[in-house]
């Protein structure tokens, strides 16, 4: 009883503070401190979510031995999978895999709100996860993480849902920030991944937001850059021909990860019982980090070795370690690691781990690009590459791909390394992989699943606005229903209690059988000698389309223009629901583009 005045009192309290900045404050100005409050947060989770990795994975891999196999490595990951799911199913009880993906639909379907558990549910999963081995990256959680911070903090503000959408972009910037210390990335990251516009009203809190989760960073960790990096060779203009063939490449790397990732997806997405899927998994990645200990959680300690040209490092801890002298061998091996990175990844999350693909994107685009050198270095052509050089091109190129994301590419590799003066390869490599990947697929490994659903939030207007639009709320009811085996006299007498001239024609059971139109009975409706002898199923018509409720706008437009209807019927599995008009729609779609475009 206690608790229950205790909490009306604070409500009480926090909605005069609510009411009272209303009055007091505009919305632009406060947003802009909200963005402030939320990056710092967002700072502050991702540093937590560092620790947690980096403490689990210390603790359980600082015995291990360099020199041979180590055994364990077939234990950890599984061992953290089932940890994951023990928490999930009975702690958070909702579904956190996919977190941008969830990101990008709550800011399409969802009034950009988040769940308040979504501010712990992926920091603490993942922590887990990838501690104990799971082959995925920390940024797609931090990324919802801070996401929902920001969707949190609007609500707790009674902000409109086009405000909350900046917010939970600040959370997502702020993460990436803080997790790379990459302001300029993670503000790009919220441009081309989740895909909001830059106007006068998001450019300074996204800056805010990022500058915030960096600097919480910064003053954590120190000034440094997340990799280390020292560019001892320049990059002469002789190595670009090279640059763009490693740019194709990427793209071509990009489209095998995409492709064996959502393959992997649909595989564990037929296994029924939880426990198959933990075990169906946890042989793949068990067996995989066994082999290639490099494919252990996000495999940062691999890039930095390849940026600090110690390439026999990959080799250690593993049953490979006496071959780590064979040139030929360690390019097999990092090749096997490549495409194996997609497996280890996807049977992690399909097992129920949690984590994201920004991390194995980054991985597999270090070893990318090193391996082209590598192996271009080692065939006696004259040619000399930068093999550090190119596995930051590399990097660039295959996230550029993976995510549809050059210019974050570009400044995220540049950041966390330092890399600056390789701007000019950089743009080269992130571009030319963009381009390759586009002609093979048009979205992102992030926003392919919400395409296919017509769940996709674009910078395109148009998409946009029918996107934001959803058909269970243009839907019309108040049509009078008949049945088939009515007579002509029973269907006049719902004419005459009717306002509108269209009659849906339904079974006993409510499906849809087709539609009665004023105009096509306007001439036997008098005609008294017919009342008992005509009967609805006789002069009914098949409608010209259905709707399902389920569909996208952007799909009911579609249907609307294919059949020049002006009203048409929208059903739930057969099931008549009512009717959806063309005028409605466009009346909600003028007001929904205002609202849009209201900066």
């Amino acid at each position: 009883m206690a608790y229950k005045e205790t909490h009306n009192r604070f409500t009480d309290w926090w909605m005069k503070v609510v009411i009272w900045r209303e009055h007091h404050i505009k919305e632009r100005t406060f947003v802009v401190f909200l963005a402030l409050v939320v990056g710092i947060f967002g700072g502050f989770a991702a540093q937590l979510l560092k620790f947690i990795i980096s403490s689990i994975a210390g603790w359980l891999t600082s015995h291990f031995s360099t020199t041979g196999a180590n055994y364990l490595y077939l234990v950890y990951p599984v061992v953290g999978i089932v940890l994951t799911v023990l928490f999930v199913k009975y702690v958070v009880k909702d579904n956190i895999s996919h977190g941008v993906t969830k990101v990008l639909y709550a800011i399409s379907r969802n009034k950009s709100r988040l769940k308040k558990k979504n501010m712990y549910a992926s920091l603490v999963a993942s922590g887990i996860t990838i501690g104990f081995g799971g082959s995925v990256g920390a940024e797609g959680p931090i990324v919802y993480t801070g996401a929902a911070i920001g969707s949190n903090i609007g609500q707790a503000f009674r902000l409109s849902p086009k405000v909350l959408m900046v917010l939970v972009g600040c959370g997502a910037a702020a993460g990436i920030a803080g997790i790379f210390r990459a302001p300029i990335a993670g503000m790009l990251f919220t441009l081309e991944v989740l895909m909001i516009d830059l106007t006068g009203v998001t450019v300074m809190p996204l800056l805010v937001s990022s500058i915030a989760g960096a600097t919480v960073a910064y003053v954590l960790e120190g000034y440094s850059s997340e990799f280390f990096f020292s560019q001892s060779e320049p990059f002469l203009t002789s190595r670009i021909p090279w640059a763009i063939v490693l740019g194709v490449i990427c793209g071509l790397v990009s489209f095998y990860f995409t492709k064996v990732m959502f393959m992997m997806e649909t595989i564990f997405g037929r296994i029924g019982r939880q426990i198959d899927k933990i075990i169906a998994g946890g042989v793949v990645i068990a067996g995989l980090v066994f082999i290639f200990p490099p494919l252990y959680g996000e495999g940062y300690g691999a890039i930095n070795n390849l940026l600090e040209g110690n390439v026999s490092a990959v080799v250690d801890g593993t049953i490979f370690y006496v071959d780590r002298a064979n040139v030929w061998f360690i390019a097999l091996f990092i090749a096997s690691i490549i495409l194996m990175k997609a497996f280890a990844t996807s049977a992690t999350n399909g097992a129920g781990g949690v984590g994201g693909t920004f991390a194995p994107s980054l991985f597999v685009g270090a070893l990318t690009g090193f391996l082209f050198a590598y192996i271009l270095n080692n065939l006696d052509l004259g040619i000399e590459l930068s093999q550090k050089n190119f596995t930051l091109m590399g990097m660039a190129g295959v996230m550029s791909g993976v995510m549809h994301a050059p210019l974050m590419a570009i400044f995220l590799t540049a950041e966390m390394t330092g890399g600056y003066n390789l701007f000019l390869p950089l743009l080269i490599v992130s571009t030319l992989a963009y381009i390759t990947i586009q002609l093979f697929l048009p979205y992102s490994i992030y926003t392919m699943r919400l395409a296919k659903a017509g769940d996709l939030l674009t910078h395109q207007k148009d998409k946009a606005v029918l996107t934001l639009m959803k058909i269970d709320k243009l839907i019309e009811t108040e049509f009078k229903t008949v049945r088939p085996e009515m007579n002509l006299k029973e269907m006049v007498d719902v004419i005459s209690v009717s306002t509108r001239n269209l009659f849906p024609v339904v079974d006993s059971e409510g499906y849809l059988k087709g539609v009665v139109q004023l105009d096509d009975i306007r001439n036997i409706m008098f005609r008294t000698d017919l009342y008992k002898k005509m009967h609805v199923s006789r002069f009914m018509t098949a409608a010209p389309a259905m709707i399902d409720i389920n569909e996208s706008m952007d799909k009911v437009m579609h249907t609307f223009d294919k059949t020049n209807a002006w009203n048409l019927p929208v059903v739930d599995k057969g099931k008549y629901v009512g009717f959806v008009s063309k005028s409605k729609i466009f009346n909600s779609y003028r007001q929904v583009l205002k609202h849009f475009l209201d900066d």
